[in-house]
């Protein structure tokens, strides 16, 4: 669950729920142990059994403290509610943001679940043809520059990736959107 894992879209604690499939194998590692060297693999017996039949190892493997550390990780998530917090300032920000895309021209759409949200950036509405890299690049070193580290993705690197921290809080938020909102405004005005 390596970006939509522990409750990071808001509505289920593994993404693959949202979608009514169960893997035959899950795997995760930072997430699991919040940056502590931890991973994990969670299987049903039937494979975990076939692993019998070769040698495998892992350098983490068998780690106490790393279990402990996952546990309290687990429980913390729980206790802190950040799934809950990830499915309302992620709505917040997807309402917000999609308010900034019947605003400018080069947003084309805004889409996610959660705090996994992906902007679409386009040249404009008519042609839907990705920004160029250059102008993704302007955008991104602004918002990077005024205090912001957002992702980009997307085939042609087209989509302002936006996935925060689960503990963001409404104010946080808020101020994101200031920021994201100065940088695309700046850029038009450039353009």
């Amino acid at each position: 669950m390596v970006q939509t894992g522990f409750g990071r879209t808001g509505s289920h604690f593994w993404g693959f729920q949202g979608h009514d499939v169960i893997p035959d194998m899950v795997t995760m590692a930072k997430g699991i142990g919040n940056g502590f060297p931890m991973g994990a693999v969670i299987t049903s017996p039937e494979i975990a059994a076939s692993f019998t039949k070769g040698v495998h190892f892992n350098t983490f493997a068998g780690n106490p403290v790393a279990s402990a550390v996952a546990s309290a990780v687990l429980d913390t998530i729980i206790e802190d509610g950040t799934q809950k917090n990830s499915l309302h300032v992620g709505t917040y920000l997807m309402t917000e943001l999609a308010k900034l895309r019947d605003k400018y021209e080069i947003i084309g759409d805004v889409r996610g679940k959660g705090l996994q949200i992906g902007v679409e950036m386009i040249k404009d509405k008519t042609s839907r043809e990705p920004l160029p890299p250059e102008d993704m690049a302007e955008i991104f070193e602004d918002v990077k520059d005024m205090g912001v580290l957002i992702g980009k993705g997307g085939v042609y690197g087209q989509i302002f990736r936006i996935k925060p921290p689960m503990c963001i809080t409404k104010e946080d938020a808020d101020f994101f959107m200031e920021v994201f909102n100065k940088s695309v405004h700046n850029y038009m005005e450039r353009r």
